[in-house]
């Protein structure tokens, strides 16, 4: 039986509304003097423009985010936008996304009600809260710090962390968040059992495509991620640049690539017997 291939592949931006982008500061630049090894992670230096590998950078606004509208309807595409459900000030200080960011908020709840995005969940935090890891260190990375699901993480953080960015996001946006998307692509199998307890079916990071329970992984293979870095550094032309590369592909979210992937098993399963 011929195999379904109208369903082509996902555009995903990860890290909206994290605080990654301002706090997650490194390098991977080093000099060696002699028998000593200089790393620029130290004190400044992974701050200037030259060195540093990711933060700081600004969030998208809500312009932005018409134009990123604009390009999707030139396209006929379709874009899962990964949402950190809160902003952390501090490890005893969450800020929810709507309240931090409500002019992108808004625009981000207009795309759901044109069909054009799809809100995913990515996670509460997206870091570290306890001890303030997240925060920049005076000699070091900070980037293990800014993975929200380790296995190291009590389940019971998992699960609240979980629990409370659904809420959030799917009280803000009024719609049920299905797609689930761990920070760094970290996570453990007690998260995902935790995860679909909350209603979310499909998990969207590079990992293998498999069912877990009653999740679909969709993994990578037909994904196209990107981050909202690559927006407020590329504007949107890089966006346009991407989309005229793929031209030729049929574009939807994650949850129906999921959908997809289930029917597809299906179906293989039929033919089996």
């Amino acid at each position: 039986m011929a195999r379904n291939t109208a369903v082509s592949v996902a555009l995903r931006i990860d890290d909206v509304g994290a605080c990654s982008k301002r706090y997650e500061v490194y390098s991977y630049r080093t000099w060696q003097v002699g028998k000593l090894r200089i790393s620029a992670n130290w004190l400044f230096l992974k701050y200037l423009p030259s060195l540093k590998a990711w933060g700081p950078y600004r969030e998208m606004t809500g312009k932005e985010w018409y134009s990123v509208y604009k390009v999707l309807e030139e396209h006929h595409a379709k874009l899962t936008v990964a949402v950190t459900a809160a902003w952390a000030q501090n490890e005893h200080h969450l800020i929810p996304f709507p309240e931090r960011f409500p002019a992108e908020a808004a625009a981000l709840r207009e795309g759901v009600e044109q069909g054009l995005i799809e809100i995913a969940n990515h996670g509460l935090t997206h870091c570290v809260l306890k001890n303030n890891a997240f925060k920049s260190k005076w000699f070091s990375s900070n980037r293990p710090f800014h993975r929200e699901f380790w296995n190291f993480i009590p389940i019971q953080t998992h699960e609240e962390h979980i629990r409370r960015a659904q809420d959030i996001l799917q009280e803000y946006f009024r719609t049920d968040i299905v797609t689930f998307v761990p920070p760094g692509n970290v996570f453990t199998e007690a998260t995902v059992e935790i995860a679909q307890r909350y209603g979310l079916r499909y998990l969207s990071c590079n990992t293998p495509r498999k069912v877990h329970g009653r999740m679909m992984s969709v993994g990578d293979e037909q994904v196209l991620p990107f981050h909202d870095r690559d927006i407020v550094f590329g504007g949107i032309h890089w966006l346009q640049e991407l989309l005229t590369k793929n031209k030729k592909r049929k574009f939807c979210f994650i949850r129906e690539l999921g959908e997809h992937y289930l029917q597809q098993q299906a179906t293989d399963k039929t033919s089996e017997v």
